[in-house]
């Protein structure tokens, strides 16, 4: 696993996690803030990358540091792995958003009965659908709505110090990581594109979320998937794009709905 710093000023830190890239499973960045004594892992991943994240997280703070363990949205590759950081790092809270609350026993069994249940009850921080503010160390965390984008309920997080916009699956691509800022935006959207139509709803859902975050004042995008877009030339280049391009339901006609010519015929008998 390669660790990348994103942000250090002595006090507050920002280290993105990536997996090297292998053909069997999505490449994903992990994201890990860091205030003072205090820290956060955000869309910590599947059990594929619970010990080399745990590995490299002891490289910046101790385990028992670990207030939050975030979920942006339920899909695997972002908290398949809730089990085991319910079990091995016992002071951390997961935050996760209302909406997917009930389907988190669907990871692990076992928390649907006895000391487990209870245990996930006591640890379990839900956000409402409008986000949040949750304090770290002497900052805090900003969730900030990302709903559709591309689960129906999916958050992004802020983090004021560093300005950094951890934007999960917007922005994202399926080559490179974290650790390497996007140079050209023109030679960059060939390799968001696909993942953008395909994932995204339509293009009214990412122009509401470009509209709500066009002022934030960031540093860098980085995304759950790929490189960071650095700089706020960067950023809202990417705006604009996303504002404008076609996506999901958009794309999709009756044609995208024939099914009839797969179903069996059996002659009478």
């Amino acid at each position: 696993m390669h660790h990348h710093v994103l942000y250090d000023d002595g006090h507050h830190k920002c280290v993105a996690f990536s997996m090297p890239h292998d053909e069997e499973s999505v490449p994903s960045n992990q994201f890990l803030i860091i205030d003072g004594n205090d820290a956060a892992v955000i869309d910590p991943g599947g059990d594929l990358t619970f010990t080399p994240l745990t590995i490299n997280i002891i490289k910046h703070t101790r385990l028992n540091n670990i207030r939050y363990v975030i979920g942006s949205h339920q899909d695997p590759d972002i908290i398949a792995s809730m089990p085991r950081w319910l079990i091995h790092v016992e002071q951390a809270k997961l935050l996760i958003p209302k909406i997917w609350e009930r389907f988190l026993p669907h990871y692990n069994s076992a928390f649907t009965k006895g000391r487990l249940k209870e245990s996930l009850a006591q640890r379990l921080i839900t956000m409402p659908d409008g986000g949040g503010f949750y304090p770290l160390g002497k900052s805090g965390i900003v969730a900030i709505p990302a709903h559709f984008l591309h689960s129906v309920g999916n958050f992004q997080f802020y983090d004021p110090i560093s300005k950094i916009l951890f934007s999960g699956d917007m922005g994202a691509s399926l080559v490179g990581d974290s650790g390497v800022a996007v140079s050209d935006f023109q030679e960059h959207i060939g390799k968001m594109e696909g993942f953008h139509r395909r994932y995204m709803p339509s293009k009214k859902a990412t122009q509401m979320w470009a509209a709500a975050v066009r002022d934030l004042d960031v540093s860098m995008m980085v995304p759950q998937h790929g490189c960071r877009l650095e700089g706020e030339a960067m950023y809202q280049l990417f705006l604009d794009w996303i504002s404008q391009l076609d996506c999901g339901i958009d794309l999709f006609s009756e044609q995208n709905y024939q099914f009839k010519q797969h179903l069996p015929v059996y002659e009478d008998s």
